[in-house]
């Protein structure tokens, strides 16, 4: 969940690892660091933002043309400025970032007690720089050598970027579980967990793979695998604008990420659907199109919004594929022994891509023999290149910690691959297809149209910023909806908040209604329109303050509601699309006026890279 960076070549390194670290801070803002070769190897570091490191050193003279710096989202010890990073070896001629947990920490760390070394951190990272010089000093080896077989001696998930003080212009990066790119450069080399700090300096990438060990050192990219046997770098060309990681004048990331909805929908449908010819091309899923049509049953995995992402695409999949689906969470599913046979489709939903538990779920089914399918949105993750095939979202980076563009590209892309098969299986009729296709090409442009209600929605937002507790209501397809709009709610501007289908409430929440508690209810018109009708009510016989996102024109909610926001017409399947626009807005404006960072809530880290 840490942001890591490192830069050598011929350009002042500081400058260009402070901004790498400020693209990266979205991956944790605990606490800051950097390290240079500046008289010897000096280490910066500082709890808080990177702001607050930079202001911290600002009187220094950095001149250097190697660093490595690091931004903290805390695992082991709390975030100050000892257990920040980066972390010296004990003779302080190492220094190491790290991304990842060490799992074995405790017993490497009990043997370097038992030899005489002290800690001055509670980090596992601190052990694991010590546990390489060990080796180093003991071996008489080379760095690389050293940190090879520490690595083989290490259980966990790791990141690492070292500098050595004997060896001034090398750098030793290995990864395990946790991304880590090298940009190259015209005799410059940069590293960093993800292409953001790297694509202004150049669009030519290695994305380094699990077990790989990367040594740069004259103008050279070296990498071997822990069993010390070479590999070819594979460079790639990122497909990524500098202008896509800026604000773009907008005051927050994640309100310029709402915004770009219209156009991250249409690129998840560019060059995939062409509505006027009935046509429907997901390429990434082409060579196993035949198994999810012959599918026994789908099993979705994934975290957060990727989560209420997949229940959307239960709901797709088994009304129009005719496919039983289980969506679960990642976290939870290899540890609950689950049954798994072969043959069985399993779908990782991951903005990142980059999601331990995800991960994990993925490597349990694939050793069981499932068929693993990936839909991310950053290209070369670690999902993208475990699974069988995927289809990439194409949203664009997403910056905002609270994911937006991500969650309306998954839906958007979930919904094709269901489409497709449904079609190609026969339980869709040709009509019936095309229908929803042409529906679904007007999709960005009804985003667009719900858009334009942010000044509405804005005014609401200021009549609730105080409230202590939400609940959000939702029935069908808009039940995962009413989860979304509560998980946004609760992340960015701290008010405890519920999703609940609307009929449940009878069993539990409708006891918490009263004049303080304002419910926001999905009540666009489709199927189960009656009988949410019916459930506002119930809220309102108990004095309860009502939000309903309605359709364009409704006659009957206007009469019970406190408040409206009609959104435009859709085929119920795609109105999850249009129906939580409402609510990313509604919960970012509630949070800035409350005073919280919406880009960087608390406690919270944009790429779960740690189980």
């Amino acid at each position: 969940m840490c942001g890591i960076v490192g830069y050598v070549g011929h350009r002042e390194a500081y400058p260009v690892i402070v901004k790498g670290l400020k693209r990266l801070e979205y991956r944790g803002y605990d606490s800051a660091g950097i390290a240079l070769m500046n008289k010897g190897l000096t280490v910066y570091k500082k709890k808080g933002k990177v702001s607050d490191l930079e202001g911290f050193i600002k009187e220094e003279q950095l001149k250097s043309h190697i660093g490595i710096g690091h931004t903290r989202w805390a695992t082991h010890g709390e975030p100050n400025d000892v257990n920040a990073h980066p972390h010296f070896s004990a003779s302080g001629k190492l220094a190491m970032i790290h991304n990842g947990i060490i799992e074995n920490y405790s017993s490497v760390k009990q043997d370097l007690l038992n030899k005489g070394y002290q800690f001055k951190s509670e980090t596992d990272s601190e052990v694991l720089i010590n546990f390489v010089e060990d080796i180093k000093n003991k071996s008489q080896c080379s760095l690389e050598e050293a940190v090879r077989l520490a690595l083989t001696q290490i259980v966990g998930a790791y990141a690492i970027v070292i500098m050595s003080e004997d060896e001034p212009n090398k750098l030793v990066a290995a990864r395990k579980g946790s991304p880590l790119v090298i940009g190259v450069g015209k005799d410059e080399f940069f590293l960093a967990s993800d292409a953001t700090p790297i694509v202004e300096y150049t669009n030519e990438v290695v994305y380094l793979n699990d077990f790989e060990i990367a040594v740069i050192e004259d103008n050279k990219l070296d990498i071997r695998n822990t069993q010390d046997i070479p590999t070819t770098p594979y460079i790639q060309t990122l497909d990524m604008e500098l202008e896509s990681i800026e604000k773009g004048g907008y005051e927050h990331f994640m309100l310029k990420e709402i915004f770009e909805q219209p156009k991250s929908v249409s690129d998840s449908l560019r060059g995939r659907l062409n509505a006027a010819k009935g046509h429907l091309v997901l390429g990434g899923i082409r060579e196993y199109a035949n198994t999810l049509v012959n599918a026994d049953r789908i099993i979705i995995v994934a975290c957060g919004t990727s989560w209420h992402a997949g229940l959307v695409a239960e709901y797709i999949f088994e009304e129009y594929c005719r496919i039983p689906v289980e969506v679960e969470y990642a976290s939870e599913f290899r540890y609950r022994n689950p049954i798994i046979r072969e043959g069985d489709v399993v779908i990782a939903i991951s903005q990142s891509g980059e999601t331990a538990d995800t991960l994990a779920a993925l490597e349990l089914a694939k050793s069981k023999g499932a068929i693993i399918l990936g839909v991310v949105n950053t290209v070369g993750s670690s999902i993208a290149r475990i699974t069988d095939e995927g289809a990439y979202i194409h949203a664009g980076p997403e910056i905002g910690v609270a994911s937006t563009k991500a969650f309306t590209g998954q839906v958007t892309v979930l919904t094709m691959i269901a489409l497709r098969i449904a079609f190609r299986k026969g339980t869709l009729s040709k009509t019936k297809y095309h229908e929803l296709l042409v529906e679904l090409e007007t999709i960005p442009g009804k985003i667009q149209k719900a858009l334009e209600l942010n000044d509405q929605i804005k005014y609401i937002a200021s009549i609730y910023k105080d409230a202590k507790n939400c609940l959000y209501l939702g029935r069908g397809y808009n039940f995962p909806v009413a989860l979304e709009g509560a998980l946004k709610l609760k992340e960015i501007s701290y008010i405890h908040a519920e999703g609940y289908p609307a009929a449940e409430m009878k069993h539990g929440p409708i006891a918490l209604i009263d004049e303080e508690m304002p419910v926001v209810v999905i009540a666009t018109h489709d199927s189960s329109y009656e009988k949410i009708v019916s459930n506002v009510q119930e809220v309102k016989a108990r004095k309860g303050q009502v939000i309903a996102v309605v359709t364009e024109g409704d006659q009957l909610m206007p009469k019970m509601a406190d408040h409206i926001i009609e959104v435009p017409a859709t085929h119920e399947a795609l109105m999850p699309l249009i129906s939580v626009i409402p609510l990313q807005l509604l919960s970012y404006h509630i949070a800035v006026m409350r005073g919280c960072n919406v880009d960087q809530p608390r406690n919270l880290a944009k790429s779960v890279t740690v189980e």
